[in-house]
């Protein structure tokens, strides 16, 4: 997998016009995966296929007037209700094309996810991962697992995510750690996240209704309960999933589990102040340095892969802890408000609009979020300049029309055809609310960024919204607009 998503984050970068050698930064991103596991999916993983057709450095930029009058006929029609906002800009110049509504702050559903995306890139960098640590507890046998936000965290190698960090790893860390010490109780700290486990916003049947669930420092495998019927129903492309009610003690009873620790002996509590990191604790064994003594770590995928799976399966588990990894980076709270108010202020110091954001989650489940169209063709054309490679990050996982994900069985009509493969973006769908946001090259081979969002459309109108925006994006693909 490593060696294949190296390779489709070329082709994307090649794509928005970022040079990329051999394959530069990336393999620094990715880093070196366990040899009994990056061996084998290296030799299985097919070679990517190029999707997109490289921009064209050359090609024509299409004038306002030409953009205006392929979409002015579409953007008004009843299908998307009375508030379409609406934004098209060139990537390579940042110029604006066309706009409408295009400041006003709109519900934007998933399409939250490439603010997520972009803030968690800068403010930790592709490159970093997520610890999940276990610690010495205060009495001799108690071993503490400190959750650090880490949803992709499995129990064993048939996890969810692929090449996820694994509980059965770090118990035989702390198995080595003990020496002949046997653990008598798990202490679940999953302290770092504060606040709600539901966002307030979040309509009434998300927390139960298999795709949001409650936010925790510590889960394996995104809470699914499931995790065999969940990859059944992933290959099918249902993304949907029974989520554990209390994902932290969840986690814990499994680690206790490989430990040979009674489920009775799991509670919620705090690791002793001051742990200490075994890359610290000099040669003495573990279990001699006392409470708080770091006795084994494990660590998630980078943060680059993190961001490709958030977008990719629009997985708002993982989102909520992208944004939460804002909140931590900016010493602010690890709470649905805290990651907020984080994600504002980064998207400020990227040179982003932050006034025309408001975030109450990083998943776009809440329908408090407000975002501008004009901020996200902003986001899109900074993260596609080659101004700052590492935001670049978001396209590996954005679907592409009539081939994957979202998009996959869209762009399928006369009307449509001509965005099949050309139009690139990550869409976004609550009741009412209709987004999408994202590339496409033009007729010339101009790559050019787009948002429509819309938040008023008949409640049964979702089949005739798809279609309605499928034809902006299409028109767009079609045309040289000039």
């Amino acid at each position: 997998m490593p060696v294949v998503l190296a390779a489709v984050l070329v082709l994307v970068l090649a794509a928005v016009g970022i040079a990329v050698v051999r394959p530069g930064p990336v393999a620094d991103w990715l880093g070196t995966e366990p040899a009994d596991r990056g061996a084998a999916e290296t030799a299985t993983e097919p070679a990517p296929v190029a999707v997109l057709a490289g921009a064209d450095a050359n090609a024509p930029m299409p004038t306002p007037e030409g953009v205006r009058a392929a979409l002015a006929p579409l953007v008004g029609v009843p299908a998307l209700g009375d508030r379409v906002h609406v934004s098209v800009a060139d990537v390579t110049t940042g110029q604006p094309l066309f706009g409408r509504g295009e400041d006003d702050g709109t519900v934007p559903a998933s399409v939250t996810k490439l603010v997520t995306g972009v803030t968690v890139l800068a403010a930790r960098g592709p490159a970093y991962r997520i610890p999940t640590r276990a610690v010495a507890g205060a009495t001799p046998g108690e071993v503490v697992i400190v959750g650090g936000g880490d949803p992709t965290l499995a129990v064993d190698k048939n996890g969810f995510y692929p090449g996820a960090a694994r509980l059965d790893d770090l118990a035989g860390q702390v198995r080595d750690a003990l020496g002949g010490t046997k653990p008598t109780k798990v202490t679940v700290d999953s302290s770092l996240y504060s606040g709600p486990l539901f966002e307030p916003g979040w309509d009434d049947d998300i927390p139960t209704g298999g795709y949001g669930g409650a936010i925790t420092a510590l889960m394996t495998d995104g809470a699914r309960s499931d995790v065999s019927r969940a990859k059944k129903d992933e290959a099918a492309g249902n993304h949907w999933a029974e989520r554990v009610s209390q994902p932290d003690l969840a986690a814990g009873r499994a680690f206790a589990r490989l430990l040979g620790v009674p489920a009775g002996a799991v509670a919620r509590g705090t690791a002793p102040a001051g742990s200490t990191p075994a890359a610290d604790a000099g040669t003495t064994p573990a279990a001699a340095q006392g409470p708080g003594a770091e006795l084994g770590r494990v660590e998630s995928l980078p943060m680059v892969r993190l961001v490709d799976i958030m977008i990719s399966d629009s997985d708002n588990i993982v989102a909520e802890a992208l944004a939460r990894q804002v909140a931590s980076a900016r010493n602010q709270p690890a709470s649905f408000a805290g990651a907020g108010a984080a994600m504002d202020a980064v998207a400020g110091e990227l040179g982003l609009p932050a006034d025309e954001l408001t975030l109450a989650d990083g998943s776009g489940l809440s329908r408090s979020n407000r975002i501008s169209p004009s901020l996200l063709t902003d986001l899109i054309a900074l993260a596609g300049d080659g101004s700052r490679p590492e935001l670049a990050a978001i396209f590996g996982g954005l679907p592409v029309a009539d081939w994957s994900g979202t998009l996959a069985d869209r762009y399928e009509t006369a009307a449509t055809k001509a965005g099949a493969g050309v139009v690139r973006a990550k869409t976004g769908t609550l009741t009412k609310v209709h987004a999408v946001a994202g590339l496409v090259s033009t007729a010339d081979g101009r790559l050019l960024t787009f948002a429509v969002l819309t938040d008023a459309v008949p409640p049964d109108g979702l089949t005739a919204a798809r279609g309605a925006l499928d034809r902006i994006g299409a028109a767009l693909a079609g045309c040289g607009c000039r």
